[in-house]
């Protein structure tokens, strides 16, 4: 299966998602945060550079729960501008 290249508008949603993500696990580690969402450090790791713009939705609410975001606040810090 070939993935179609992303717009520049959804690599700035992954970035600002991963931004969010970082800010929201303050001093906790990485890995102790990853852990607890049932994650890798390396896929939290990509998430939060930007590595991997576009991760699954249960990724996504796993991590919100682990770091007490809610998915209104996710999507509405990190949705494309002019949605």
């Amino acid at each position: 299966m070939v993935r179609t290249p992303l717009t520049p508008e959804e690599r700035q949603r992954g970035e600002r998602l991963g931004q969010l993500l970082r800010e929201a696990r303050g001093s906790r580690s990485m890995a102790e945060v990853a852990a607890s969402a049932g994650l890798s450090a390396e896929t939290l790791r990509k998430i939060e550079t930007g590595r991997a713009p576009t991760p699954a939705f249960f990724t996504v609410a796993a991590l919100a729960g682990v770091l007490g975001l809610s998915m209104d606040e996710i999507a509405g810090r990190c949705a494309l501008a002019g949605v």
